[in-house]
């Protein structure tokens, strides 16, 4: 799969050929957990030969509750995910919520992910685009498809045309998140590589009371069922060793350990899909 607006993160050819990954924890943790978290990953990765952008969030602003867990913040997860990147060797992307994040998180971060509530909010994406980083958009679960063609623009105006755009489901009733595979044609034709985030489309918000609930058993049969689509260059995927534990996002993530096969069945269906 080819598109004319593929571009270079740290050296990785992102939107064109290969398939890549978004892939990490939902939120960091612990700051010795999360490098040996990253060097799991990164092994799993290059068994494969595939790209890979380490994703893990210094906050996670959007909670059900007070009391959800949001991270150690910018100070201290910078510090944590510049550690991942020069002891892992990995480059990195990670979500900013305000304007004046984003030239201190640049400093770090290889893309800057501007989380799907946030995907209109004028000011924050040319803040992102301002920086020269290159900027993924989450599409909002109220917004349609081809309406983010217009997101997009308002970062490649801003003078920066590296951007991805991200689906991740459609509010549905209350409750649960959908998949609207045809979608996924709508936001390639956009001119910028398309990202399935396989994590955040089986989430039920307030499934769990003060919690988020979803099904991460879902996880691989949507984003086999993205990629088959052929509209898709990447995939966000979070992951953890034990999920469970995790304060955010735990029903939605895939266990480290379950990685590897994960991987190879996202392959297979991508090199079948290659060779229509």
């Amino acid at each position: 799969m080819s598109n004319p607006r593929a571009f270079d993160v740290a050296g990785l050819r992102i939107g064109q050929g290969s398939l890549f990954f978004l892939t990490g924890p939902c939120v960091l943790e612990e700051r010795q957990k999360t490098i040996d978290i990253a060097g799991t990953i990164k092994d799993a990765m290059a068994d494969r030969d595939l790209p890979f952008i380490f994703k893990a969030s210094f906050d996670k602003a959007n909670r059900s509750s007070l009391t959800g867990g949001r991270g150690p913040g910018i100070k201290e997860g910078l510090e944590w995910l510049a550690a991942v990147k020069r002891e892992v060797g990995v480059p990195i992307v990670t979500d900013v919520h305000h304007p004046d994040q984003c030239a201190q998180v640049a400093e770090v971060a290889d893309v800057l992910q501007i989380p799907a509530f946030l995907c209109r909010q004028t000011d924050l994406l040319v803040a992102a685009a301002r920086t020269g980083k290159a900027v993924n958009v989450k599409k909002g679960q109220f917004l349609s498809p081809w309406d983010m063609g217009n997101v997009a623009k308002k970062v490649t105006e801003s003078g920066n045309p590296r951007v991805m755009v991200t689906e991740r489901g459609t509010t549905f009733g209350y409750g649960r998140l959908v998949v609207d595979m045809a979608g996924l044609r709508d936001m390639e034709e956009t001119g910028h590589p398309v990202v399935f985030d396989a994590t955040h489309a089986v989430q039920r918000p307030g499934a769990l009371g003060d919690r988020t609930g979803g099904d991460r058993t879902l996880v691989p049969l949507l984003a086999r069922a993205a990629i088959a689509t052929g509209c898709v260059h990447g995939i966000f995927m979070e992951t953890h060793p034990d999920p469970d534990s995790s304060p955010s996002d735990g029903p939605n993530m895939v266990k480290l350990d379950h990685l590897p096969t994960v991987l190879d069945e996202l392959l297979a269906v991508h090199d079948a899909v290659s060779d229509l």
